[in-house]
C-alpha cells in the first residue's frame, strides 16, 4: 500500500494575531501569487508582493530572496525591501527595510527565531514563523515599539519565515550538496 503523500502547505493562510501592545493584527500569505499583507485597526497596511509570472523559490514563503522582484508598500506607498542572499552564515538570511527616514532589519538569532532592529542598532523585538503564514511577536521589555514596528516585524516574518541553522551547520550542509 502506498504511504500518504506529505501534507501540502496551504496556499493561503489568514491568521488573527492579538498583539500585547498593538492588538489585533492580520496577516495574510497566499504563497501560490507570492504576497503577504499585514493590516490591524492600529497598525499600517504593509503589502509584500513578488512580481508576478515569476517562479516561486520552493523554501521561502513569499517565493523569492531577489530583492528586485518584489514590491513593499506601506498603506500604499513604495519601501525599499532588500533581502540577503541567505547562504552560509545567519546573518546572511536578513531582511532589510528602509522606509521614511527609518530602516529595520530582521535578522535569524536562533534556529528559530530573528530579531528586529530600527534603525540597525535598536533590537526592538523578537519574531517566530515557521514559513506557514503563522506569526508570533514578542516585544522586548525594554523597547518602545511603535504600529510601524509591530507591522514590518509580521510581515517580514510572514514573508520570509524566521530563525537559521548556526553557521557550522550550514557549512556542513553546503559541502555535503558539493559532493554528494
Amino acid at each position: 500500500m502506498p504511504k500518504d503523500p506529505a501534507p501540502q502547505a496551504e496556499p493561503v493562510v489568514e491568521t488573527l494575531v492579538v498583539d500585547d501592545r498593538f492588538g489585533e493584527i492580520s496577516v495574510r500569505l497566499d504563497v501560490v501569487r507570492g504576497e503577504v499583507v499585514v493590516a490591524g485597526e492600529r497598525v499600517p497596511r504593509i503589502e509584500i508582493r513578488r512580481a508576478e509570472g515569476t517562479e516561486a523559490e520552493e523554501y521561502i514563503p513569499v517565493g523569492t530572496r531577489d530583492g528586485t522582484l518584489l514590491t513593499l508598500t506601506v498603506d500604499g506607498t513604495d519601501a525599499v525591501i532588500e533581502p540577503a542572499k541567505g547562504r552560509l552564515t545567519r546573518r546572511s538570511f536578513r531582511v532589510d527595510v528602509r522606509y521614511g527616514e527609518h530602516s529595520w532589519r530582521l535578522v535569524p538569532n536562533s534556529t528559530d527565531d530573528s530579531g528586529l532592529f530600527r534603525d540597525a542598532t535598536e533590537h526592538i523585538g523578537d519574531f517566530s514563523s515557521e514559513g506557514d503564514g503563522r506569526v508570533v511577536g514578542e516585544w522586548r521589555a525594554d523597547a518602545e515599539p511603535e504600529a510601524l514596528d509591530a507591522a514590518f516585524g509580521y510581515a517580514l516574518a510572514a514573508a520570509f519565515g524566521t530563525g537559521a541553522e548556526p553557521t557550522w551547520t550550514l557549512t556542513a550542509q553546503g559541502f555535503g550538496d558539493l559532493f554528494f
